[in-house]
C-alpha cells in the first residue's frame, strides 16, 4: 500500500496504524500521530486502518529551552 509519511511517499505492507509505525521503525518511540490531518491517540492506533493514499504525520516531542 502506498501512503504519504511526513510528506514522502512510502510503500508499506501493514494496513493498521500501529503496525505501520512498527514497520517504519517507530515501534517503541513516543510520538504523536495524525492521519489525514486528524490526530490519532496512541490508544486507538491498533484499531486505526489506513487506506492507499492516506497522509500520515509522525511527530516526536522536542525538549529544550
Amino acid at each position: 500500500m502506498r501512503i504519504i509519511v511526513n510528506g514522502d511517499t512510502r510503500e508499506v505492507a501493514a494496513r493498521v496504524l500501529a503496525e505501520v509505525l512498527a514497520e517504519l521503525g517507530y515501534a517503541d518511540a513516543v510520538v504523536a500521530t495524525a492521519v489525514n490531518e486528524a490526530f490519532v491517540p496512541a490508544a486507538v492506533r491498533a484499531q486505526t486502518v489506513l487506506a492507499d493514499g492516506d497522509r500520515l504525520e509522525v511527530l516526536a516531542p522536542m525538549q529544550g529551552g
